[in-house]
């Protein structure tokens, strides 16, 4: 299974980073290098299978199994039929470009940017989740109850444009946002009638 696929090589080039720290460093994601050696392209896709630190690789993998796994099982196949996983694979990928090129472009001048992680990637397939489930139950961090989904999806992407603008810190809140807001949209363009099918849910809300 994909999801499967994806978590165990996130696994792999990760542990492999944390222990040999010139791999880590080579396919990591610094956009100053990249603006100045086209050679590093690849770099905006490699530094997703790269993650700072265990917790960081566990969240993340941890996220995208909680979401991706029912997403690429029952809840694609139920409305894209024998493309779902293709269609999976594409929002995954794109997650990661999408959330990398913003970040690009905002710091192809500043030397000392770095990232990694999937967070970009995990993000897109929670809000296509979400644009298909807002009414479902999502929980937010330190809180010990979960709320509708759309909700959820809001205040983040609200808090992650407002974090990405004040700056400072170690997060790249710009790819958290920009990964989602590609899922919604990328999920919309796939089949567009989810997108009425949203809001018809979420008056349901009321």
């Amino acid at each position: 299974m994909v999801t499967y696929l994806i978590i165990a090589l996130n696994c792999i080039v990760s542990i492999y980073g944390f222990s040999n720290r010139s791999f880590f460093s080579k396919y990591l994601f610094n956009p100053y290098s990249i603006q100045r050696n086209k050679k590093e392209w690849c770099h905006i896709f490699t530094h997703a299978f790269l993650h700072a630190d265990y917790m960081h690789l566990l969240f993340n993998m941890f996220t995208f199994y909680s979401i991706g796994l029912p997403l690429e099982q029952e809840v694609f196949p139920a409305y894209f039929g024998n493309h779902a996983e293709y269609y999976f694979v594409l929002l995954y990928v794109g997650g990661i470009m999408a959330s990398a090129f913003p970040a690009f472009e905002k710091n192809k001048n500043n030397f000392g940017y770095t990232s990694v992680g999937a967070s970009g990637a995990v993000c897109a397939v929670i809000f296509s989740y979400i644009l298909i489930l807002p009414t479902s139950g999502m929980m937010m961090l330190f809180l010990p109850f979960s709320i509708p989904a759309a909700l959820f999806g809001g205040l983040f992407l609200l808090v992650s444009w407002y974090l990405s603008k004040r700056g400072g810190g170690r997060v790249a809140h710009d790819a958290h946002f920009w990964g989602g807001v590609f899922g919604f949209v990328f999920t919309i363009l796939l089949k567009f009638s989810l997108l009425p099918a949203f809001f018809e849910q979420i008056k349901s809300l009321f």
